[in-house]
């Protein structure tokens, strides 16, 4: 792989002769590695990728969405006056040919970026100034990008988080059992039928025109947050592959999942799963203050159910990936689809037991948002 890179680099040669190469970051679709070139006398580090083009299956219109929308918020930074713009958004190279990808003989979609210095992603929240900071910093990612000029951004992985698709896959898994694991998921699958009509209420609120469709992130972990290495604060979004039209509610819904519960996401001690009411006040205003105003009535009055449906979403997913015999997910033992599943369904139970507090807080921050 080492000289794959090289010969791929090669393309690139604009930007610096390489130095090293080694892969870089813990994303599970693209390859990806940080790139250190000799440019004018210098070292630069670069993260080079190649795109998946497997689950991206149209890597040149991913690119379109990338190129606009971190186009947009440099103009947006420039117009501020910000003096730290290259650390606060992705900065796409060009390769010698002058395009945003270099396609190889093998027919495999790279692209380069500028690498951000002095930052940090973390993988699992460690305190509630991450929480606050990521969350934040995904809000205003959609904030800044409100006023994209143009036509709809390309869907990038089309129903991705279509709930009532991913509902009819599992009714289509559990009916063929072709692994024959329905009757070792029986509470999962009487679960989830008592919870299904959750799918089906977003989706109503957008066709009554009461919830707009924006530009979402739809990946919204905290792992695609960059910190500032000494400060800890947020720096910018990464990981734009997914960057599409889609809801509000969706990111917000994400960072529930991914952010207030200490526990693993296969953890099998269910005790230990737990939606965090500190966690979620952290996520809660850091989400609110980087919005800065922009979602309506409706989009706050449904934040919470939101992280309800992302989470049963993808147990969802878990559950039809167990009953068809881990074809999609990465398992490393028997059962582990299983577990997974369980742990977005306790979740579920947890935030559906707090429900009422959490929506107390949602009165709360977004009154003081409008009144700041």
């Amino acid at each position: 792989m080492d000289k794959y890179v090289e010969e791929v680099f090669r393309h690139f040669s604009q930007h610096g002769q390489l130095v090293q190469a080694k892969p870089f970051g813990s994303g599970h679709i693209n390859d990806t590695f940080l790139v250190k070139a000799g440019l004018d006398g210098q070292i630069t580090k670069y993260v080079l990728q190649r795109i998946n083009h497997d689950v991206f299956t149209d890597p040149l219109a991913l690119m379109v969405n990338y190129i606009r929308v971190t186009g947009h918020i440099r103009e947006k930074l420039q117009d501020r006056g910000d003096t730290d713009i290259f650390r606060k958004v992705l900065t796409v190279l060009k390769s010698d040919e002058g395009e945003s990808l270099h396609i190889d003989t093998d027919g495999n979609y790279w692209r380069l970026v500028l690498h951000i210095d002095h930052s940090l992603t973390v993988d699992v929240v460690e305190n509630l100034d991450q929480a606050y900071e990521s969350a934040k910093e995904f809000g205003n990612f959609q904030a800044m990008l409100v006023d994209l000029p143009g036509g709809p951004l390309h869907d990038t992985i089309p129903d991705f988080h279509n709930g009532p698709k991913r509902y009819q896959a599992f009714l289509e898994a559990l009916r063929a059992d072709i692994a024959g694991r329905a009757d070792s998921a029986k509470a999962e699958i009487e679960f989830l039928q008592s919870h299904a009509y959750i799918f089906d209420v977003l989706p109503k609120l957008v066709a009554q025109g009461k919830i707009p469709v924006r530009i979402t992130h739809n990946d919204t972990k905290i792992n695609n947050v960059l910190l500032d290495a000494d400060t800890g604060k947020g720096l910018c979004a990464i990981d734009l592959d997914t960057v599409m039209p889609g809801l509000s509610l969706y990111d917000f819904g994400d960072i529930i999942r991914t952010a207030t519960s200490s526990a693993a996401e296969d953890e099998q001690d269910l005790s230990k799963v737990n939606m965090e009411m500190d966690r979620f006040d952290a996520v809660l205003r850091g989400f609110l203050d980087g919005a800065g105003g922009f979602l309506n009535d409706t989009e706050i009055d449904n934040l919470v159910l939101g992280g309800k449906m992302i989470t049963l979403m993808i147990g969802t997913r878990f559950l039809t990936d167990y009953l068809t015999g881990d074809k999609y997910f990465k398992v490393h033992r028997l059962g582990h689809n299983l577990d997974r599943c369980r742990t977005q369904f306790k979740l579920v139970e947890s935030i559906e037991a707090q429900e009422k507090k959490m929506q107390e807080l949602v009165i709360k921050y977004a009154r003081k948002n409008m009144t700041a």
